[in-house]
């Protein structure tokens, strides 16, 4: 197809609040590098990493504009946001195969090659580079991965980045067969994806989450759930736990290493409940603990991931879909945690 000029997008313009978004049509439709392709986006979701690099909380400087980006770099504006993307490849660069235009594919948030070249840390889609809330995407050809599943591009869209997360986080944790796994957040996208992919490894699941979601959280593989204001040593007992996927850290953290078995495996890629936590280095040394940060994606995550979708090992979960122009709407909804699993928006 010959691509248009221009295109729909909403671009964030600066650090703030949903004020900071604003609706354009006439943003230039980006133009494929030899190793690129243009994916026509179908469907976006909302994750925490949008309204955190929107509001600055990355930063360590009280949202100093040096460091509030996922990678610890300025933040360039404006940018279009958007890591969750589904689409069709409308147009593909020269060292790119014709016969992929026209693929439905899934785009890897975490980006090891952008325009041509490998940067020294990963770039991140909708961060250091233009994302998907916009109708074209620009991305390189090894970062669009084809799909071949029943479900809508809505539904797919719901996947990319939380499910990639969680299974990172499974993976440097190692968790598999006759572990316990016990993940906090569990109703969130990250956390409820987890719930879901540890029990595909042959995990048994304990699901921290409130009370209005223990069924959901059920119904999706835990065998147990526990409140989020519970001990957990109380619940579940001291040196219970193989592995710990933490997304909410905070003041309780301590007693997540409690639970934990010696030679227990902790993993983290989220602190909604506080990025400070007290930690008694015993506990770490005396227990023979693992400790695992997890940001960029081990290279065999995304396509596993795309992998256990189509085999239907997984299943999505959209609370709900909203167009791309109501996006401060579908951010105040996010925000409200009423929900179970993700967000989407509606491009095309």
């Amino acid at each position: 197809m010959t691509l248009p000029d221009t295109m729909r997008a909403m671009v964030l313009t600066g650090h703030g609040g949903p004020e900071m978004l604003e609706w354009r049509t006439d943003i230039p439709v980006p133009r494929p590098g030899p190793r690129d392709v243009i994916v026509r986006v179908a469907a976006a979701g909302v994750n925490n990493t949008d309204i955190n690099t929107r509001i600055g909380w990355y930063s360590k400087n009280n949202a100093s504009a040096e460091d509030a980006a996922w990678g610890g770099t300025p933040l360039s504006f404006p940018r279009i946001q958007g890591a969750d993307v589904c689409g069709h490849i409308v147009a593909v660069g020269d060292d790119v195969p014709a016969s992929r235009i026209g693929e439905r594919v899934l785009i890897e948030p975490c980006l090891r090659e952008v325009d041509g070249h490998e940067p020294a840390r990963p770039w991140y889609l909708g961060s250091e580079c233009d994302g998907g809330f916009a109708d074209y995407v620009r991305i390189a050809a090894r970062h669009a991965f084809g799909i071949e599943s029943s479900l809508s591009d809505v539904e797919l869209a719901s996947f990319p980045c939380s499910y990639s997360t969680a299974e990172n986080m499974l993976t440097r944790a190692g968790a598999g067969q006759g572990d316990t796994v016990l993940v906090t957040g569990a109703s969130g996208g990250v956390g409820s994806a987890a719930v879901q992919l540890a029990r595909a490894r042959g995990a048994q699941v304990i699901a921290v989450t409130g009370a209005s979601k223990a069924a959901a959280l059920r119904d999706l593989g835990a065998a147990k759930t526990i409140g989020r204001n519970d001990d957990p040593v109380r619940e579940l007992g001291t040196d219970s736990i193989d592995v710990v996927i933490d997304l909410v850290a905070g003041p309780g953290w301590p007693a997540l290493l409690d639970v934990l078995r010696p030679g227990g495996r902790y993993a983290v890629s989220g602190a909604i409940a506080g990025p400070m936590v007290e930690l008694d280095v015993r506990t770490l040394y005396l227990k023979d603990l693992s400790f695992f940060g997890c940001t960029v994606l081990d290279p065999e995550v995304f396509a596993n991931l795309v992998g256990r979708i189509e085999r239907g090992d997984i299943r999505p979960l959209v609370a709900a879909t909203f167009p791309l122009r109501e996006i401060a709407s579908a951010q105040q909804a996010f925000g409200e945690k009423s929900h179970v699993g993700k967000i989407v928006l509606q491009v095309e």
